[in-house]
């Protein structure tokens, strides 16, 4: 990113591989990659798909003695609608959530959150109330309360340069969402 334009970038939809495609995809990269500062998207998402992320700029980072900053997945969607949430004076993001749940985070205007993520289902992600929906289960969302309208995003890189500096983090680690599926086992 240079003046608030991105560069160069990569953008493919996996469903599995992450780990074996991303290094080569960072290679591809101009410069083989290598930057003064590296931004992480931390999640939530794929579970292997995020920590093999954070993984990877958390070491280039270390490698090339650089600062790595994390931010949320929600928010880099939201970024990417940036001009219709502004205008619509906020919006819902949802995003596939895994068991059934769907990943819920309500931004203001200028993209700051109204509230927490939450991993819900679907009967009780709708109950809410704004008019805009953005995120891979917009349509679905839309389509199940019967209002509304759906603006259908991924995460994408190249809206980073909308999202503002209180999204960004130091340290970044995975944001999971919702709690683990294992249970600790209990002392004996």
């Amino acid at each position: 990113m240079e003046g608030g334009h991105v560069l160069d970038f990569r953008h493919e939809v996996i469903g599995r591989g992450h780990a074996e495609r991303l290094v080569p995809l960072i290679a591809e990269l101009a410069e083989g990659g290598r930057a003064a500062s590296i931004f992480v998207g931390c999640g939530p998402g794929s579970f292997a798909g995020v920590r093999i992320g954070v993984a990877a700029a958390r070491a280039l980072a270390l490698g090339w003695g650089i600062p790595a900053y994390g931010f949320s997945t929600l928010a880099l969607v939201a970024a990417a609608a940036a001009g219709e949430i502004a205008a619509e004076g906020g919006a819902l993001v949802v995003m596939e959530g895994g068991h059934g749940q769907w990943f819920v985070q309500p931004f203001a205007a200028d993209l700051s959150p109204r509230a927490d993520l939450r991993s819900l289902l679907p009967d009780e992600a709708i109950l809410a109330d704004d008019a805009l929906v953005v995120g891979n289960r917009a349509e679905p969302f839309v389509a199940r309360r019967g209002t509304g309208r759906a603006l259908s995003a991924l995460p994408d890189a190249r809206a980073f340069a909308a999202l503002p500096p209180a999204a960004l983090f130091a340290d970044p680690s995975p944001i999971y969402g919702r709690a683990p599926d294992a249970k600790p086992m209990v002392a004996a």
